[in-house]
């Protein structure tokens, strides 16, 4: 399990790399007016136009090292607790209390490793006009000017979005697969479809929670000061109160498109590539032996 999910989370982080750094941008409060975009071919259009064919891979590095190790722990702690679960709740069956439960468990310990990679540096990384050349350079900036509490700073709030988005994900996964693949094969097919639908809802659904974690994590200066806030912004609460004030309603949901389009092939991608893994390392030598 760990190592299948180590390569389904190198794999659905970088395929859908691009995406994302548009989605960081779209969900920008109160854009420089040269980066503002209409929708996701569009941005991605103008970024590799003006900025360069590099810039939407921007902080991609950082992505890939913290994704394998995330991902091996959070698989393997999922199919751990799901299979102790389901069998304590349903003898064995499948709960969808026990997806659901065992979903966020495991995003405790993805989110752990992934917090000051993909939230802090990756997403400083990709806003327009970074001030970083770097990695290493936004690691040191971050850690010179903010100190080492800066990494984990959105952490609750990662969890706060991450713990509903895993457990909606788990649980749509989960029930998609009783409909399509009631037997529980090896189906290509079926984990793709389940994958795709599962990252969609999960993410229409989170999508308010992904706009207040971008600001604190971007802690964007021209929108703070826009509304007469000055030093940081902490905690969910101020968040949400903020994004309301600069957008209104709307506001939660700038950047949807961009997420949706970012979730469904990366799920999709995630879920296939993991079930063939372990189909491949586990049952495939079974049936050998067998």
């Amino acid at each position: 399990h760990m190592a299948a999910g180590a390569v389904a989370g190198i794999m659905e982080h970088t395929v859908m790399y691009p995406v994302d750094s548009v989605k960081t941008r779209m969900q920008s409060l109160q854009p420089d007016p040269k980066a503002q975009y209409r929708s996701v071919y569009e941005a991605l259009k103008r970024i590799i136009l003006t900025e360069g064919i590099w810039r939407p891979l921007r902080g991609i590095n950082v992505t890939m090292l913290g994704a394998g190790p995330a991902h091996a722990m959070y698989f393997a702690c999922y199919e751990k607790l799901k299979k102790t679960l389901s069998e304590t709740i349903q003898h064995g069956g499948n709960s969808h209390l026990a997806n659901g439960v065992a979903g966020s468990v495991a995003t405790l310990l993805h989110d752990a490793v992934m917090n000051p990679a993909e939230a802090v540096v990756k997403q400083r990384m990709q806003m327009f006009n970074s001030p970083y050349k770097s990695v290493l350079a936004c690691v040191r900036t971050v850690q010179k000017t903010e100190g080492f509490g800066a990494f984990y700073r959105s952490y609750t709030t990662q969890l706060t979005m991450n713990v509903p988005f895993q457990a909606i994900h788990f649980i749509t996964y989960e029930f998609m697969q009783e409909q399509i693949n009631p037997r529980r094969e090896y189906n290509p097919r079926s984990h793709i479809v389940s994958g795709a639908v599962a990252g969609a809802v999960a993410a229409a659904a989170t999508t308010p929670l992904d706009v207040c974690k971008t600001l604190l994590n971007t802690q964007e200066n021209t929108a703070l000061s826009s509304v007469n806030i000055s030093g940081h912004l902490s905690g969910m609460a101020n968040a949400f109160k903020t994004v309301y004030r600069l957008g209104g309603i709307p506001g939660y949901f700038k950047g949807v498109q961009a997420r949706v389009i970012y979730q469904m092939p990366s799920t999709a991608i995630a879920w296939s590539v993991y079930e063939f893994f372990k189909y491949f390392l586990t049952k495939h030598k079974l049936e050998k032996r067998a």
